[in-house]
């Protein structure tokens, strides 16, 4: 792992700090502020969750449209167009004068921070590394759990200091001056793989260069995304309410903030270890068995219980988004190539965004309908369970294909 970093260590860091600094588009970090922007413009609960899963399905429209000019364009100058437009998005943030232009800002983050900046560092990861790429892309998604430990802290104590918007000022000051100098040096040189790594690669079977439309028509794509879609909505879900969560069991209001630290940590530790066996036994290997810690988080979330309960369910939670987040950055090249990864990681993205949109609002929907969140988390465990048969099928299948492709 040394040895790969040393060599590596500009685009693993590039990566790392597009996923790192997209922070400012994801849940977590908008949520702290929506608290500030209820009392400014007199909206309710319902009301903003309304607005705010509006502009995230907006931002998922536009990623499939957007999102395919890293194929056409080079990463560092589409850093040059994301990076200033998301650090205009967070002054608007501070700034909104109305619910319109808040509206503006929310979509511009969803779009330029959760959607492009981390479509352009899995694009690229995926694209520059071959052999070793389940390590590399275990290394740049490791940005998102960095953001998570670190950006909502120093966003709450700039705005325990100053305000709410002096907490957005300095991030929009921190992407243009930490997070765009660092990937513009990072991505200025695209990599080129070492003589060994090109003669290894040399002797693989060369793999078919799907388009999108080709993707789209493929009918394990749309299993695969019935497996892919489930931590990024039951993950939302539950974020997005872990006060009721909180209430309904009983737990002490601070155990939820340190249950996430212990989730991070279990992310982390199995994003990394995801990595070495997708290096190992390919991704379409690996990926019939993330859905499972997954499902059995959702039946602990089910079941409730003394607050022990909230720590089981949430290293369940990180061992599958740890799997995730790693097997997604890796997977779709392998199966589909690289030549035209930007415009078909671009779709995945959207339909993760609409997944990240939907949870907390059909989710809410349905409890005001009386069917509470335990029961809900029940049945999407059972989802899990059915997806894990599909995603098996998946695999066996991909593996047939992979046969098919080095038999002459």
């Amino acid at each position: 792992m040394i040895d790969f970093l040393k060599n590596n260590f500009r685009w693993i860091a590039g990566g790392f700090a597009l996923t790192y600094f997209s922070s400012f588009g994801q849940t977590f970090f908008i949520s702290a502020s929506i608290g500030e922007w209820r009392d400014t413009f007199g909206l309710s609960h319902g009301e903003f969750g309304r607005l705010y899963m509006l502009a995230t399905l907006a931002s998922a429209m536009c990623l499939p449209f957007l999102g395919r000019i890293v194929d056409v364009v080079p990463e560092r100058r589409t850093l040059v167009l994301v990076i200033p437009v998301l650090a205009g998005a967070t002054l608007l943030a501070a700034f909104a004068p109305s619910v319109a232009v808040l509206v503006l800002a929310i979509f511009l983050l969803r779009l330029f921070g959760q959607g492009m900046m981390t479509h352009i560092a899995l694009t690229a990861t995926g694209r520059w590394f071959a052999l070793q790429r389940g390590r590399a892309v275990s290394l740049v998604v490791l940005g998102h759990q960095g953001g998570e430990a670190t950006l909502p802290l120093l966003f709450a104590t700039i705005s325990l200091a100053l305000g709410y918007q002096a907490g957005w000022v300095a991030g929009s000051v921190a992407l243009l001056c930490l997070g765009l100098p660092l990937t513009w040096w990072a991505y200025r040189l695209p990599r080129v793989p070492q003589q060994e790594e090109s003669d290894a690669a040399a002797r693989l079977p060369a793999a078919r260069q799907w388009s999108r439309a080709e993707v789209m028509g493929d009918p394990l794509f749309w299993v695969l995304l019935t497996g892919v879609l489930a931590p990024p909505f039951i993950g939302t879900t539950v974020f997005y309410h872990q006060d009721y969560l909180t209430e309904l069991n009983g737990w002490p209001a601070h155990w939820f903030a340190l249950s996430l630290t212990l989730m991070a940590a279990t992310t982390v530790s199995c994003a990394l270890l995801c990595g070495a066996l997708i290096d190992r036994f390919r991704a379409s290997n690996v990926v019939p068995y993330f859905l499972l810690p997954l499902g059995a988080a959702c039946f602990v979330f089910g079941a409730g219980g003394p607050p022990q309960v909230l720590f089981a369910a949430m290293v369940l939670l990180g061992v599958s988004y740890g799997f995730s987040t790693t097997l997604f950055g890796a997977l779709w090249p392998e199966i589909y190539g690289a030549a035209n990864l930007g415009a078909i990681r671009s779709v995945i993205v959207s339909a993760v965004v609409i997944a990240t949109a939907a949870g907390p609002g059909l989710t809410g929907t349905l409890i005001d309908h009386g069917l509470d969140l335990p029961v809900q988390m029940s049945g999407f465990g059972v989802y899990c369970l059915v997806a894990v048969a599909m995603m098996v099928f998946a695999s066996l299948r991909l593996r047939q294909r992979h046969r098919e492709s080095v038999t002459p």
